[in-house]
């Protein structure tokens, strides 16, 4: 969704660096994958098509931090309210 955000932290010998991978559109969001050693970050649309990938050896990733964007639930958006528990009665 986007807003969706992840941040990795890599070290880099002296020091380190952070990298940021961001859903910059609507409908896109981030995924990670960690395979064969390898962190990838990728910006994907709707329909999985990826639009950008940022790759880093997983033994130089220091910290992975996902940030999803708050969601709104369907009862908030119209009425500001809370959405009713599926048990509480309506007519209450």
């Amino acid at each position: 969704m986007k807003g969706d955000r992840v941040e990795i932290v890599v070290d880099a010998g002296d020091t380190t660096r952070t990298y940021e991978v961001v859903a910059s559109r609507a409908g896109r969001r981030v995924e990670t994958a960690v395979r064969r050693g390898v962190v990838e970050v990728s910006e994907v649309t709707r329909s999985g098509t990826v639009v950008r990938t940022a790759r880093f050896m997983a033994t130089r990733v220091l910290a992975l931090v996902e940030q999803p964007v708050p969601r709104q639930d369907a009862g908030d958006a119209e009425t500001g309210d809370r959405a009713r528990p599926l048990r509480e009665d309506p007519k209450a």
